[in-house]
């Protein structure tokens, strides 16, 4: 049975609704899942309309069993709240915000209740979020309280996310400690459990990758990983204690080492995973090699959730240029993951 896919159109004045309409194009993915995109029929027709896209959708006010499913059309459940609103791409306005957040709710809700298998949501603003007093700083914690899941990761997934196997070299998996916060916070809120916690939910994660014993490289924070307490003790302290307990339940965790080599050897093979402690030491990396290719998974959750890694790109929304690469492995990756 093809696993169902909820599709979230994302942030409204960015370009969610332009990749997905590109990606739903790939005919050769449509015989290994069933879309359904999640957001405002009417708009989706403009956009439809405005990058000359033979792509069909039709409306539906929701999923009854995966045979009611429209097998003509790309079935879009269609929340209304852009209706007679006049899109204006590229700003950051609170009621696109408020839209966003919708989306990802609803999609949070038929995957509670089974109708969906996978969400897979394209890039919503914080701004915008915040404008509209959603009181989230992404996706990942949205999605982690709403399902009320204390243990989660947002891990990053660059070169070939749907291949398998160890070593071979060319890709990057990073799971993030830490995520939004400040760089002058990040020492504070790291602790020896959270780290634990990471390397847990990264060794578990080896089984989407044909993994079953994965090797997991963890950052230090300081350079050159404190050098042994000269420049810092937090690896003294909590990053050493945490990869110790990892070590005692049987996960392959080794470290802590510095960052300005510990990608160079996960791309060599050396490591499966990566765990990084805050949001630039793992993402600067990945999006340097990946930028158009990564996807970003949030580990943890009762069901599966991927989505490009990248933001609403502003500054050509509306412009019909958006590469849909990432959202098209954000989708394969999804697939692959369902089937575990």
């Amino acid at each position: 049975m093809l696993p169902i896919i909820g599709i979230t159109i994302g942030d409204p004045a960015g370009i969610g609704g332009e990749i997905i309409i590109k990606s739903l194009k790939q005919k050769a993915l449509h015989s290994k899942y069933c879309p359904v995109i999640i957001g405002d029929f009417s708009y989706l027709k403009l956009l439809i309309k405005k990058l000359s896209s033979p792509l069909k959708i039709t409306s539906i006010n929701k999923i009854k069993n995966r045979k009611s499913l429209p097998i003509d059309a790309i079935p879009v459940i269609d929340l209304k709240n852009l209706e007679n609103k006049k899109i204006k791409f590229g700003i950051c306005d609170a009621s696109y915000g408020k839209a966003s957040y919708e989306y990802i709710a609803k999609a949070i809700e038929l995957a509670s209740y089974g109708f969906i298998d996978v969400i897979v949501t394209a890039p919503i603003n914080k701004e915008s979020f915040h404008k509209a007093h959603i009181p989230y700083t992404g996706h990942t914690e949205m999605l982690a309280e709403l399902t009320k899941t204390k243990n989660f990761a947002m891990m990053l997934v660059g070169g070939s996310p749907t291949s398998t196997g160890r070593r071979t070299g060319g890709k990057l998996r990073v799971v993030l400690v830490t995520r939004h916060i400040p760089i002058k916070n990040v020492s504070k809120k790291l602790t020896e459990e959270k780290i634990f916690t990471a390397i847990k939910l990264a060794h578990n994660a080896g089984k989407y990758f044909n993994i079953p014993k994965p090797i997991i490289g963890v950052c230090g924070l300081n350079p050159h990983s404190g050098e042994g307490g000269t420049i810092g003790d937090e690896e003294i302290k909590i990053i050493i204690p945490a990869i110790e307990k990892s070590k005692k339940t049987g996960i392959n965790a080794m470290g802590p080492y510095a960052s300005d080599t510990i990608f160079y050897k996960a791309l060599k093979g050396n490591y499966d995973f990566v765990v990084a402690m805050f949001h630039d030491q793992g993402l600067i990396p990945l999006k340097t090699l990946y930028f158009d290719e990564g996807v970003n998974v949030t580990l943890g959750l009762p069901f599966i959730r991927t989505s490009p890694d990248h933001g609403t790109a502003y500054d050509i929304a509306g412009k019909g240029i958006a590469n849909p690469k990432s959202m098209q492995e954000a989708i394969k990756l999804a697939i692959k993951m369902s089937r575990i």
